[in-house]
């Protein structure tokens, strides 16, 4: 129903300001009672982190930041929704406007800065709803924060009872010196202590490691290798670019300061994600985010190495019903190739891609 009514509601939301349009739907989604959606096919279900997620479609962070509407959103379809960003103490983020439509690029930039109500709020909210379906949460460090390997921390010890997952983000572009945290010396203190307060916390709780797009294939190679020996149950590929693509259509927007998301984002997220894939595709699954907006690009994230997906900027143009059409699009994949499960198509282009993507 909700999919259906997006055409007629869609030249509203887009004569608002982009934060505001947001702000409304996630309200109304926030006042939908929960309901449970409708089943998947069987072929959809993937068995990974410790959970039997439904299908691989989940909602990336950055949609829902205080885990207000995770119930809602769960009932639109996706197999999992991943909340926050949530750091510790509430923070207002950057001056509005901070987020703009590229709509003839189907792109977003945003400058949020880690905007947040803050840990106890969302624990709160998190505690309230209890354990129904896959939810994880992303959390991250104030920006003025003196100690950003505490905040880390003290997010994960607090929530990972809570969560099904712990998306550890150290790759947004909007957090001055935040990216400084996947440098190879930082990154293997932080997770030590991630997992360490996981450990005490909730120890069946995953947690999953958010990087950047904009790295050298130098500093992937050190990613992974600290993503495996730390304990990381998965890597999450990838955040916004700060990169701007010659060929964007909205010049004039495109000078925005902040991270690119949306259908410009996929070629270099899905190389990278085929690159991440041939270093650990045997010892650590990946989830693929950036530019997936049909069920195509969905086939061709998984077949790129992607076990689970994430989309977001897609939504803004495209409204929910995209989710059912990806799932209906990779079973119609799944049925013409004679594949029983999507295990067998992970990662089976990911030579080629990590080449040409």
């Amino acid at each position: 129903m909700i999919g259906a009514l997006f055409p007629l509601v869609r030249p509203v939301l887009h004569g608002l300001d982009a934060e505001r349009a947001h702000d409304l739907t996630l309200a109304a989604l926030a006042m939908m009672p929960a309901r449970a959606p409708a089943p998947d096919d069987p072929r959809l279900a993937v068995d990974l982190l410790g959970q039997h997620f439904p299908n691989p479609v989940g909602l990336a962070a950055g949609f829902d930041k205080g885990a207000r509407a995770a119930d809602a959103l769960l009932g639109l379809g996706f197999g999992f929704v991943e909340v926050g960003g949530v750091v510790p103490r509430a923070q207002g983020g950057n001056p509005r406007p901070r987020v703009f439509r590229l709509a003839r690029d189907r792109a977003v930039i945003n400058r949020f800065g880690l905007n947040s109500e803050g840990l106890d709020v969302v624990a709160g909210r998190l505690e309230r709803r209890g354990r129904r379906g896959i939810v994880g949460v992303n959390v991250g460090a104030n920006k003025e924060t003196a100690d950003r390997l505490a905040d880390y921390v003290a997010c994960t010890a607090r929530l990972a009872p809570l969560a099904d997952f712990i998306t550890v983000n150290v790759s947004s572009p909007n957090t001055p010196g935040l990216r400084d945290l996947q440098g190879e010396a930082f990154l293997d203190d932080l997770l030590a202590r991630v997992v360490a307060a996981r450990d005490r916390a909730a120890p069946a709780t995953a947690i999953l490691l958010k990087i950047a797009p904009d790295i050298t294939l130098d500093a992937l190679d050190a990613i992974c290798a600290t993503a495996v020996r730390r304990g990381v149950a998965a890597l999450v590929v990838c955040n916004t670019t700060v990169a701007r693509p010659a060929a964007l259509a909205e010049t004039a927007l495109s000078a925005e300061a902040g991270g690119l998301s949306g259908r410009p984002l996929f070629g270099p997220a899905t190389r990278l994600l085929a690159e991440a894939y041939l270093r650990v595709g045997g010892h650590l699954p990946l989830v693929g985010v950036g530019g997936i907006d049909s069920a195509e690009a969905a086939w061709t994230k998984i077949r790129a190495g992607a076990s689970l997906l994430q989309l977001y900027s897609a939504l803004v143009y495209e409204g929910p019903g995209l989710v059912a059409r990806i799932k209906a699009g990779l079973v119609a994949r799944m049925r013409a190739e004679g594949a029983t499960g999507l295990s067998a198509i992970v990662g089976r282009d990911a030579a080629a891609l990590a080449r040409t993507a």
